[in-house]
């Protein structure tokens, strides 16, 4: 089921399913609920998952005001504090996962725990470029179809280019009733270009697992790791042979570690490195939505 939820200067278009622990998803640049799919069919007999449209993205307009990782932290506070949920396991994927650092700092009552994919603290000069490049590349690339094949050259694997996942996932794209205008992308980009919470991460409290893909060319492990030496106790693990968003192209493999993750947080048991996964033993992936 979907609807808007009121914020302080948007009302963000925000879906729910499933029940159990409440877990809340965060995507990131022009992701929506969509981008989640695999989750919310995966994992909703085990959990109530939350997910909704970033301001800017969807269904949920750009407001007037400056975008800021701060804001995107607020609108998630807002969909949880709007629907009444007391804390949740949240996750967050790239930008997203940037806003979930937020969250958990700004409003640590409402992070039950943090699962962080493709995540960094503070862009480092390659990835200051990359989202600057994306920004002009939406406007400067001759299709919409053209811009998001280059842009999915970072995003996902050579395999999921070879098997017609990513031209699956560029049709569904370009089907969207609700595309991002390329001024919003490029708000939201400049909003991440800067943002650096190296200095606060220690004071994160929840439990943490981060993620990242070897392959990853935006959230690279060696940015990722960093996020987990500076938060106390997280726990950091390389994702064999995959990129930024393993969640959609081994959604199986991912849905099974973050459960994992999140029972034992439930449990109370101590969280500790998952076991290694070879790309040979992975599902292949499923064209979907995002």
């Amino acid at each position: 089921m979907g609807g808007f939820v009121d914020a302080r200067d948007l009302s963000i278009w925000t879906e729910q399913v499933g029940q159990g622990p409440d877990v809340l998803l965060i995507g990131g640049a022009g992701d929506t609920v969509e981008s989640w799919q695999f989750q919310l069919d995966g994992l909703a007999d085990r959990y109530r998952l939350t997910a909704f449209d970033n301001r800017g993205s969807g269904r949920t307009a750009m407001p007037d005001a400056p975008a800021t990782v701060e804001a995107t932290a607020d609108d998630a506070a807002s969909v949880l504090d709007g629907l009444g949920i007391r804390s949740a396991h949240v996750a967050g994927f790239s930008g997203g996962s940037i806003t979930a650092q937020e969250l958990a700092l700004r409003r640590p009552d409402l992070v039950r725990s943090l699962v962080l994919q493709g995540t960094w603290a503070r862009p480092d000069a390659y990835l200051r470029t990359w989202l600057r490049s994306v920004g002009w590349l939406v406007t400067a690339a001759p299709s919409d179809r053209e811009f998001l094949e280059a842009f999915f050259l970072d995003v996902y694997t050579p395999r999921a280019h070879a098997d017609g996942t990513v031209a699956a996932f560029i049709d569904d794209v370009l089907t969207f009733p609700y595309p991002q205008a390329a001024e919003d992308l490029r708000h939201y980009l400049d909003a991440l270009v800067d943002h650096d919470t190296t200095d606060r991460l220690p004071q994160v409290t929840a439990p943490t697992l981060v993620l990242a893909g070897s392959a990853d060319l935006v959230g690279r492990p060696d940015l990722a790791r960093t996020v987990a030496e500076l938060i106390p106790g997280a726990v950091f693990e390389v994702q064999e042979g995959e990129a930024h968003q393993p969640f959609q192209e081994v959604p199986d493999v991912w849905n099974a570690r973050v459960d994992a993750f999140w029972q034992d947080v439930e449990a109370g048991r101590t969280v500790v490195p998952g076991p290694r996964v070879e790309p040979a033993d992975r599902p292949m992936a499923r064209p979907a939505g995002g």
